[in-house]
């Protein structure tokens, strides 16, 4: 079988199967197994694939006909420019999380030549740590996922974009997950000893300039009615929002205050038709909502909230 007739075949058979353009995911597939640019598929449309190849091809198409993410048949995608390594334990990237970290390193970069400190609150596959660490070389992020194989896999994910000295992951739930006595950095005591007190001081006054996330935001009773490649291969943890979708938000608005500077800011995403009520929540807590910033398919996506009332 050529190189042509693979791509005719198998986009067909994902086109049975209702996968969504299913040429072009036919083509990335086997630009993927032939490790070539998806382009240069047009220039060998002659080639003859070898049993090997057919066979591995089989079995990718195969699998993308029961919905498994193109990302998870791959390993990979791409966020921000980054390669970002993906799998079952961490929710697949989105291009419009891109506009999110983007406003993250917008701000953080205003605040150069002096260090900055972010919190991704949430991180999955080290996205958006990563691509603040690699935006803004003086920044230190901490990063916190309640998931240890997430965990697993964003330190895989900082290790391959060269990162990791910029990033300290930890595991917990929510900002629970900073209240880690190991890993607190405390000035030197001048007695040479550091008593108990001195270092729940030191725990209350972790403040970042930055908190940056995309939690869960999709209603519990609508996740089965996601597609399939979202329902049955994204964690499910990714994606409980609660009943309304809004928990996280509540959580994030009562509680962030404390842990942000008086000049920092928070940036959120949120889901379709969510704007108004996120906004509520965080005016409610007496923050200063600056900005809804729209996505590319011009709907009200991302959140950004000062402290300076608190």
């Amino acid at each position: 079988m050529t190189v042509l007739e693979a791509i005719r075949k198998s986009a067909e058979f994902l086109a049975k199967k209702g996968v969504d353009s299913p040429r072009l995911q036919t083509e990335l597939l086997l630009a993927h197994l032939l490790k070539l640019p998806r382009m240069k598929l047009y220039l060998n449309f002659e080639r003859t694939l070898s049993p090997t190849e057919t066979d591995a091809l089989r079995e990718l198409v195969r699998r993308r006909g029961r919905h498994e993410p193109l990302q998870h048949l791959t390993g990979s995608t791409s966020f921000c420019g980054f390669e970002i390594a993906v799998n079952r334990h961490a929710l697949v990237p989105r291009p419009e999380t891109e506009l999110l970290a983007e406003s993250g390193w917008e701000f953080l970069s205003t605040l150069n030549p002096q260090p900055s400190t972010a919190l991704d609150f949430g991180t999955g596959s080290g996205c958006i740590a990563i691509a603040l660490a690699a935006k803004c070389s003086s920044a230190k992020i901490i990063a916190t996922d309640i998931s240890p194989e997430a965990l697993a896999l964003a330190r895989e994910n900082a290790a391959r974009n060269n990162v990791t000295d910029r990033i300290e992951f930890l595991l917990g739930d929510g900002f629970a997950a900073l209240h880690s006595e190991e890993r607190v950095p405390r000035a030197p005591n001048p007695t040479g000893k550091e008593d108990r007190a001195s270092q729940s001081s030191a725990l209350r006054k972790m403040e970042f300039d930055l908190i940056i996330s995309n939690p869960p935001y999709i209603p519990s009773a609508e996740i089965a009615t996601l597609q399939p490649e979202v329902r049955d291969f994204d964690p499910r943890a990714a994606l409980d929002g609660g009943a309304d979708g809004l928990s996280f938000y509540r959580k994030l608005a009562a509680e962030a205050k404390p842990f942000l500077k008086p000049d920092g800011k928070i940036m959120l995403e949120f889901g379709d038709g969510q704007a108004e009520a996120v906004r509520k929540f965080f005016e409610a807590e007496k923050w200063i909502v600056e900005a809804v910033k729209e996505d590319y398919s011009q709907r009200e996506r991302i959140l950004i909230a000062g402290n300076k009332t608190r």
